[in-house]
């Protein structure tokens, strides 16, 4: 019985060790962010960052631990074999999420979680296209080098028997003292007995991000939020219903009479054109105290249009954004709603509502429109034409992402040139501005800033012959990004993180303004629709940002995150740790409590959809 005994707790502290050593690894692969490190801090890390560990090696011993119980029954060869097997799987498993996990915080700024699989399984092609084939060949290699590490351990610890164990003479009573012990790995895997059961607030223990971001577990932060993807009015609940009802309340629009609303546009049925750009953000353009001459072209609409300077992106992905934008619908932390066509079937839409007021709604993307269920949200928000990757020739794909911005808004002009049934909505999504930043333009010596100076260029290029078009007088042009910047990074302020640019342009719109109200990407539906007085009751989160009896503020979520931003409080709130993170202006903490209900009803109103 010792040695069955002595196997088990082998086999679960041999599993914890492991993790332990991750911690390390992953600060020094990241030690441009953890230069000032010291030697307590990588100690306070691994510390606290054992009750992830503790659990997620209590789930990986279960299975050894009815194997061992086996053992003292059967001294079958299966047995051995099922244990190769399974350590060999557990190697290959546990190296492909440290090695992902250690790929995508640079690009993410978080932990693991399913947000890749989603991308992966709808288009894996794309999910690839952000990073060159050598770091996808490197990355590879990689995983096979630390799962061959990984299995050689088990092996000579765990698998390798330098003498067989015999079945015991009291196997009943070798039995049971096992199964208790197999049992007891629910204390670890629950975290304890208390009433909260284990989660990622466990291990976080410091005000700097960065090292409860270190001390976080990949694997264990995969399951949770594989294991959140349903239920939705279950989490985040941090108040009762008829409170997050009351101030969810004071969140909302109040109508407000007519002649109190400016009206920005010359005409109520324009033609409207959307340039949804890449990644783009405050700090590429010298509007705003930005990179210099980076965005000429979005500096000079900035000062001939109406230019919006509190404005925030309202999550950190494509498929979160563009749901932010045209149905005026907040991302969410912990999923993307345009992972459930049912549910997105059911969201309001922009091109729906500009569709039913006489509007033709098409959409150019030089990418792939299946990627993220994007076609499915596309078409289910009213968008009659879709010209997406096939639709140009194979000569023309000459980037990752399908066809390089300049080609796609040569095919947008040329297409814009035929005859038009007016009033019109057409939407242009860029994607020149991605990772791996690689476009056929040579302006810039720093890669990613060429990468945005040459979207800007072909934005300015389109926007300049469109000008020298009929069609130019009675068009509204409104440029927004799809989601916080690629540029700079890493920014540890979220808040600095998600300020985006909104730019309205075109002979609709009657003169030069600067808006200065506190506004995100989920108030554009709203605002625009009322320009154009149409009914936005629909949009239940989304506010005219010109009305006056509007609560107005920013909004975002990342998936450790939300902040809610007016020009009293600044406030960011840590999801993972239950605290507030940023808690800044003269009002501190006015935003917290209105926050968390914003959050719980968007998950209520997630569920129902």
């Amino acid at each position: 019985m010792k040695r069955r005994v002595l196997q088990f707790l082998k086999t679960y502290f041999l599993f914890v060790l492991l993790f332990v050593i991750q911690k390390p690894i992953f600060m020094a692969y990241y030690h441009d962010l953890y230069t000032g490190a010291t030697l307590g801090d990588y100690l306070s890390v691994m510390y606290h960052g054992l009750p992830l560990d503790l659990s997620v090696a209590g789930y990986l011993t279960a299975v050894p631990g009815f194997l061992i119980i086996a053992s003292a029954w059967t001294d079958s060869k299966a047995l051995r074999v099922i244990r190769r097997i399974y350590f060999g799987l557990i190697a290959l498993i546990m190296s492909c999420v440290f090695v992902v996990d250690l790929c995508l915080y640079d690009f993410w700024g978080f932990r693991l979680d399913m947000t890749p699989v989603f991308y992966f399984l709808t288009s894996p092609r794309d999910t690839i296209a952000s990073v060159s084939g050598w770091y996808v060949a490197l990355g590879l290699i990689a995983i096979a080098v630390y799962a061959a590490i990984l299995y050689a351990i088990f092996n000579s610890a765990l698998i390798r028997e330098r003498k067989p164990m015999k079945i015991p003479y009291h196997r009943q009573y070798v039995s049971l003292v096992l199964l208790v012990l197999t049992a007891a790995l629910f204390i670890p895997i629950r975290g304890g007995f208390s009433v909260s059961t284990m989660n990622l607030s466990k291990v976080y223990f410091s005000q700097d991000q960065r090292m409860n971001h270190a001390a976080v577990n990949p694997a264990f932060s995969f399951m949770y939020s594989a294991t959140h993807q349903s239920h939705f009015d279950e989490q985040y609940r941090f108040m009762e219903p008829e409170v997050a009802d009351s101030l969810f309340d004071e969140m909302v629009e109040k109508p407000a009479p007519t002649d109190s609303i400016p009206q920005i546009l010359n005409t109520r049925r324009p033609n409207i054109i959307f340039i949804v750009l890449e990644s783009f953000s405050t700090h590429l353009m010298e509007t705003f105290g930005g990179e210099k001459n980076v965005t000429p072209y979005l500096d000079k609409y900035a000062k001939e249009g109406i230019l919006f300077t509190h404005f925030y992106a309202n999550s950190f992905r494509t498929d979160r954004g563009l749901v932010s934008i045209f149905s005026g619908y907040p991302g969410q932390p912990s999923t993307s709603i345009m992972k459930y066509p049912e549910k997105t079937e059911n969201l309001p839409s922009i091109p729906r509502a500009l569709k039913n007021a006489g509007y033709t709604p098409e959409y150019y993307y030089g990418g792939d429109a299946d990627f993220t269920n994007m076609r499915s949200y596309l078409i289910s928000s009213g968008i009659e034409k879709i010209i997406s990757e096939t639709d140009f020739p194979l000569s023309e794909r000459q980037a990752k992402w399908g066809a390089p911005d300049h080609v796609l808004f040569q095919r947008f002009l040329q297409d814009l040139k035929e005859e038009q049934k007016e009033p019109f909505l057409k939407i242009v999504q860029t994607s020149s501005s991605h990772e791996p930043f690689e476009v056929p333009f040579h302006r810039l010596e720093h890669k990613v800033l060429n990468s945005f100076a040459y979207a800007d260029s072909c934005v300015g290029d389109f926007v300049e012959r469109y000008r020298e078009m009929p069609l130019w007088k009675n068009t509204l042009i409104v440029m927004v990004p799809d989601h916080l910047g690629a540029y700079p990074k890493p920014v540890e302020n979220p808040l600095d993180k998600h300020t985006v640019p909104l730019i309205l342009i075109g002979g609709a719109v009657k003169e030069p303004l600067v808006v200065d109200t506190y506004a995100s990407q989920i108030d554009i539906a709203a605002t625009l629709l009322a320009q154009l007085g149409l009914p936005h009751d629909e949009f239940i989160f989304s506010k005219n940002i010109f009305n006056p009896n509007a609560p107005h503020f920013g909004y975002f979520t990342e998936p450790t995150l939300f902040g809610m931003v007016t020009p009293e409080n600044q406030l960011v709130f840590n999801l993972d740790s239950n605290t507030v993170q940023i808690d800044e202006g003269t009002e501190k903490g006015a935003n917290l409590e209105k926050g968390k209900a914003f959050l719980q009803k968007l998950y209520d109103d997630l569920e129902k959809r």
